[in-house]
Formats: structure tokens, C-alpha cells, sequence
């Protein structure tokens, strides 16, 4: 199993920045993915930016040039770096990371970080 721990979020004012942390522990070498979704009130869980274990990126349209991911020590830690937020981005934050061992492949989830920006 993985165990996954979210910190960073709070509350901003527009055009501000944030910087969330995501630390995995347990079988961390099992990790193949990892990535940032977040959900709104009233919309679904959708995808911000992810990351591979071979360090490929992708963002969501509505974030590019504005968030980054980034990684540290293999597959331990995650960040999302989140810079000239906006009202919109208000949500909740959560890590997942898709792991593999052998056929089987598991995802995990952590418990959620809210991010409120206010205009």
C-alpha cells in the first residue's frame, strides 16, 4: 500500500501563490504516476497536472503557464507550485498516484487540501 499525505493549501488572494506538497510513503517504488486533481462544489474531480516517473508532464489548459509539478527523490514527494491563482481555481486539492506491481496496477488518493482564492 501507499500512504499519501497533502499539505499547503489555505486560503489566497488573487494573483497570489500557493505551493502544495504531496509525500508518499510505503511502496514508493511501486509508483509509476503521480498527479494533482481537484474538485469544485457542484463539478467533478478533474485532473490539474501529472506527472511520470520519468519526469513527462501535463496540465490541464486551464492551469498551463500558471502551475507547475515537480518531483523529489524519485517518487516520494510531489509539489504543485500554483502561481497568479484565481477565484476559479478554488477547490479541493487532491494527490493520487497509480502504482504497478506485477499485472496489477492500484491507485491511491489522499485525503484533500482546500484552496480558496478570493477576488
Amino acid at each position: 500500500q501507499v500512504q499519501l499525505v497533502e499539505s499547503g493549501g489555505g486560503l489566497v488572494q488573487a494573483g497570489g501563490s500557493l505551493r502544495l506538497s504531496c509525500a508518499a510513503s510505503g511502496r514508493v517504488l511501486s509508483i509509476n504516476a503521480m498527479g494533482w486533481y481537484r474538485q469544485a462544489p457542484g463539478k467533478q474531480r478533474a485532473l490539474v497536472a501529472g506527472i511520470t516517473s520519468g519526469g513527462s508532464t501535463n496540465y490541464a489548459d486551464s492551469v498551463k503557464g500558471r502551475f507547475t509539478i515537480s518531483k523529489f527523490n524519485a517518487m516520494n514527494t510531489m509539489y504543485l507550485q500554483m502561481n497568479n491563482l484565481k477565484p476559479e481555481d478554488t477547490a479541493v486539492y487532491y494527490c493520487k498516484v497509480e502504482t504497478q506491481i506485477g499485472a496489477r496496477g492500484l491507485d491511491y488518493w489522499g485525503q484533500g487540501t482546500q484552496v480558496t482564492v478570493s477576488s
